[in-house]
């Protein structure tokens, strides 16, 4: 029996209009309703979750967030962070001293409320024939004000969740090798979207917090539900009893699933729980 329900954000929860759509919402309320906790796994820092949660009123239900790409665990209703694993102040400015060489990368931290970047003004990437400004998406999402660090490296001192790059599509698929080489055995990097590649802790990703959490919880991974659509998804999808991409995952992804349902844009969650949920009924 499903009791709890993990889901990736952009491209799953949320429509293309950064929404989550009537008809999930709904489900997903209902789903609570009949017992059943909500858990947000995402790239996305504490910040750019809360408000989502408390949409879903999982801050009445002990919803859980899984952010950072799976470096820290908190639970919505007491705020008790139940894991964090971050990267050493040493990892994190080795690997902002190795961006360095890449002129086209612009990494991004956060500290409180703020996001640092190296030049505020350096916000534009080229994405599908458009130009976009991916560093007012990002603090815009993540709730940040903007501040500039000409040398990250040098300002880092306190262990850091996660790094966040991005640059055009082309360049980081050009290029992450190269960015990775020096961290691939020490810590966790991967591509989180297309303009998007990151760096996390050793070990790191979306089905190790869970089991992080929900083992000592008294919770069987068959007990679980996961719904993604991206590359970094694939090892949450993996550990749950039912493994969902959405219609607008990526293939390799969709490859793995138990199942695929609608995207993102069509109700592909709400679909899938009103399912679960007259399954219990009947």
């Amino acid at each position: 029996m499903i009791k709890l329900i993990a889901m990736d954000m952009d491209g799953t929860l949320l429509n293309s209009q950064k929404k989550i759509s009537p008809r999930t919402k709904e489900a997903l309320l209902r789903a609570q309703e009949a017992g059943m906790i909500l858990i947000l796994a995402s790239g996305r820092p504490t910040s750019g979750l809360t408000g989502f949660a408390r949409e879903l009123s999982m801050d009445r239900h002990h919803g859980l967030l899984v952010c950072y790409n799976g470096s820290k665990v908190v639970d919505c209703q007491s705020g008790e962070e139940l894991f964090n694993q971050a990267m050493t102040v040493e990892e994190g400015k080795a690997v902002l001293e190795h961006m360095k060489k890449f002129d086209q990368v612009r990494p991004m931290i956060d500290r409180g409320e703020y996001m640092y970047v190296n030049n505020v003004y350096d916000q534009m990437i080229h994405l599908d024939g458009k130009e976009f400004n991916v560093i007012e998406y990002e603090s815009r999402g993540g709730h940040y004000m903007l501040c500039e660090k000409k040398d990250l490296a040098a300002f880092v001192d306190l262990p850091l969740n996660k790094i966040l790059t991005t640059a055009d599509p082309e360049y980081l698929k050009a290029h992450y090798q190269e960015m990775m080489e020096p961290f691939k055995d020490r810590l966790s990097c991967m591509f989180t979207g297309r303009f998007y590649f990151e760096f996390t802790a050793r070990g790191i990703d979306k089905a190790k917090a869970l089991d992080a959490v929900l083992s000592p919880m008294g919770y069987s991974p068959k007990e679980l539900i996961a719904f993604g659509d991206g590359q970094n998804d694939a090892s949450m999808l993996a550990y749950a009893g039912r493994g969902v991409a959405m219609a607008n995952g990526v293939e390799e992804l969709k490859e793995k699933a138990d199942e695929v349902t609608a995207s993102n844009d069509e109700d592909g969650i709400g679909i899938v729980i009103e399912r679960i949920l007259e399954e219990n009924i009947s």
